[in-house]
């Protein structure tokens, strides 16, 4: 009689752990390779959390094909070497980045297969050509058993453990996939998973973290994922796979699957769990592959991946067969190349452009370079904090990248190419165009420019801002005639919108303009404009008429409106309306301290700032006083009285999570009572209200004396009680 083994499992457990791994593969496949779970995250949750504690109870049990061991064993030393049992062949690359490399191709495989011009066309299977690293899965009786990297094409390294952490690697396949199976794919990262890791590690970097780094691009950030020693630290940096072909696997005679075409193969492999690529598509003849090759190239910047070209490949598996390999390369493929988006050059210079709305940027410029298919001799720089971190300097050779008709980009410096220490960049605290002020903001990387008014750089910008309907409201006053006016220097600043053809005259005249306006009468003025339109493209009689009677219409306005228009950062109509109503005034705005901004509501401290900032720039009140000497008015009248609040005057910084209050509606009571709240903790602050898993706001209230309340102190503040 058979001694029982009492340390079994139960037959339940077992079955229950056969149960939740079949049912873990199939959602994780749903979730990974169909991007269509059908279960919650807390449930899936909730059943691996059973396995796991399954799994604990009865680790003789354990499998390598359970989920839970997606991450699991120790560091590694080194990788072990993998010989490929069926290499790992490059393929042909066409060198013609034109459509006309299909073409090539085409006729390339119709000579090969001595085809004639009365045969019919061959059929092909394209696919993108992924910017990844290549890799081989094997399976035995369906359970991963080993990855490998392509290597030398003969020996590769076994990653087996981090390629485990890929969820949309299935670790174990459906009972009809063959006994042995060796998949080879693309294992690449997300643009999304990209940009995601390098902003952790930048928090990373910001927060003192010793050995950091940010990657230079997708492809980087993937080779190093997958040859990590440690699987725990792989798995904290998000891959994905595609599948796109076959090494090893059962032959037909032995029970093995029989293909009769490339793209058959595919689906089947889809079929089995592995992601297939939705852009691979098959086609007949030269044309298909031109225009697939057309296609994918005006998507290539859309995609969530990154792809360098195409591949073409025979569909049939028999014509496969039949052309064969030379130089161990197979003749049925080839990977044709798009235009190469990243090439190296020199930085010559570093520029600082301004944009319509103020924004000062950096600006590489660059020995010419022949990238993403046209010639590139400046590159965006983004902000100080970004040209710092990659430590862009003068004279560097640098990594240019371009995609599309995005504008081209420094994505990262040689350092072992810099000759001597050059300057590090740092951002002029003056508009480099108009001289004003050039201020960056608590919270913001960039720097702007405050001469709004009068910055030339911003000129077409500030006059739209000025002229639209919720502003002063100039009808028909548009793009194109505003470029028109910008560009042949009629419009410098706001008031010339009243002066049409002022300058002009008074340079002819040699006098100021000041002095033109004593000798010009309403007609003369009225004359003068009319002649200066007319001069403008598609400017009829009629259409100029119109626009000097909507001119002449804007100068009765309202102060809200006016401020509005003066395009000051962060004052919308809201914002203006309340500076309205509580000043009354336009000159007591421009004389009002931060501290007096601050006691308007709907006023915060950068908006104070801005505010303040703005109107000290004498370039922006001079042209407030022309526009009113142009005859532009509204009324004005006392300031608005207010009741007293509870918390007027008084700034409050909001962190953690309240008991009872919703951030945003501690916020609508603090406003309510006349209290501002603020972004970030500074010495102004009046008070912290802390709730749980409260961060370094509240550290830096602490460090500064800032008093901090909980919600039961907010509370009796907002109904006037001091605490």
């Amino acid at each position: 009689m058979q001694t029982p083994d009492l340390f079994a499992a139960p037959p339940d457990d077992t079955q229950r752990l056969a149960e939740l791994r079949q049912l873990l593969h199939t959602h994780a496949h749903r979730y990974y390779v169909e991007d269509a779970p059908t279960i919650p995250d807390a449930e899936y949750d909730r059943l691996f959390r059973e396995l796991q504690a399954l799994e604990a109870a009865h680790p003789e049990l354990v499998t390598t094909d359970s989920p839970t061991q997606r991450v699991g064993g120790k560091a590694l030393d080194q990788f072990n070497p993998v010989r490929h049992v069926v290499p790992m062949l490059s393929i042909r690359t066409e060198t013609d980045t034109s459509a006309s490399g299909a073409e090539n191709f085409d006729a390339r495989i119709r000579r090969e297969l001595g085809l004639t011009e009365s045969d019919p066309a061959v059929g092909y299977v394209a696919e993108p050509k992924f910017d990844g690293l290549a890799m081989s899965l094997r399976y035995v009786d369906g359970v991963l058993v080993q990855a490998a990297t392509r290597g030398d094409g003969e020996t590769g390294e076994d990653v087996t453990q981090n390629i485990r952490t890929i969820g949309q690697i299935p670790l174990k396949l459906p009972a009809s996939a063959p006994t042995v199976l060796e998949v080879r794919g693309e294992v690449y990262m997300r643009r999304d998973d990209f940009e995601a890791l390098n902003e952790r590690q930048r928090q990373k970097i910001a927060a003192g973290a010793k050995g950091e780094k940010t990657f230079v691009n997708p492809r980087n950030a993937a080779a190093g994922a997958v040859r990590q020693l440690d699987p725990a630290i792989a798995a904290q940096r998000p891959l994905s796979f595609f599948a796109y072909g076959l090494g090893d696997i059962t032959p037909p005679d032995a029970g093995g699957p029989v293909f009769a075409s490339h793209f058959e193969m595919l689906q089947t492999l889809k079929s089995w769990g592995f992601p297939v690529s939705a852009l691979v598509q098959q086609g007949q003849g030269a044309a298909d592959l031109v225009a697939y090759y057309t296609r994918i190239g005006e998507q290539r910047d859309s995609l969530g991946f990154d792809i360098d070209g195409v591949v073409y490949k025979v569909d049939s598996l028999a014509l496969q067969r039949q052309l064969g390999f030379v130089t161990r390369e197979p003749r049925w493929a080839v990977a044709h190349k798009f235009p190469a988006q990243e090439m190296l050059t020199t930085v010559l210079a570093i520029d600082v452009q301004v944009g319509r709305t103020g924004k000062l940027t950096p600006v590489a410029k660059l020995a010419p370079v022949f990238v993403g298919g046209v010639t590139v001799t400046n590159a965006t720089l983004h902000n100080e904090d970004e040209a710092r971190r990659k430590d862009v300097r003068v004279g560097d050779t640098v990594i240019v990248r371009r995609a599309g008709d995005v504008i081209p980009e420094v994505v990262s410096v040689l350092l072992d190419k810099r000759v001597g220490e050059p300057d590090v960049f740092t951002m002029p605290r003056k508009c480099p165009v108009c001289d004003s002020a050039a201020v960056r903001e608590e919270g913001e990387a960039d720097y702007r420019c405050t001469g709004g008014l009068f910055c030339r750089a911003q000129r077409k910008q500030a006059i739209l801002h000025f002229a639209q309907r919720r502003a002063v409201e100039v009808e028909g006053l548009g793009d194109k005639l505003v470029d028109q006016l910008v560009e042949r220097d009629v419009v410098r600043t706001l008031p010339d919108l009243y002066r049409l053809g002022w300058r002009a005259q008074a340079e002819l005249l040699a006098i100021s303009q000041e002095q033109l306006a004593t000798e010009l009468d309403p007609s003369k003025q009225q004359a003068l404009a009319m002649a200066t339109l007319s001069e403008l493209d598609r400017m009829a009689v009629l259409s100029a008429q119109n626009l000097l009677d909507a001119l002449q219409k804007s100068k009765q306005t309202t102060l809200p409106r006016f401020l509005f228009g003066l395009g000051i950062r962060h004052v919308g109509e809201a914002t203006a309306k309340e500076l309205a109503r509580h000043f009354g005034q336009l000159d007591a705005i421009i004389a009002a301290s931060e501290e007096q901004l601050l006691e308007v509501a709907d006023v915060g401290p950068i908006v104070a700032q801005s505010i303040r900032t703005f109107f000290a720039q004498p370039h922006n009140v001079e042209v407030v006083e022309q526009l009113r000497a142009c005859g532009v008015t509204w009324p004005e009248g006392p300031p608005a009285e207010r009741a007293p609040t509870p918390l007027s005057g008084k700034t409050f910084v909001l962190t953690g999570t309240l008991p009872t209050l919703g951030r945003e509606d501690a916020k609508a009571l603090i406003e309510a009572a006349g209290g501002k709240v603020a972004g970030s903790v500074s010495k102004k602050t009046s008070y912290v209200v802390a709730g749980t898993e409260a961060g370094s706001k509240l550290d830096k209230a602490q460090a500064l004396g800032v008093p901090v309340l909980d919600e039961a102190g907010l509370q009796a503040l907002l109904q006037g009680v001091e605490t």
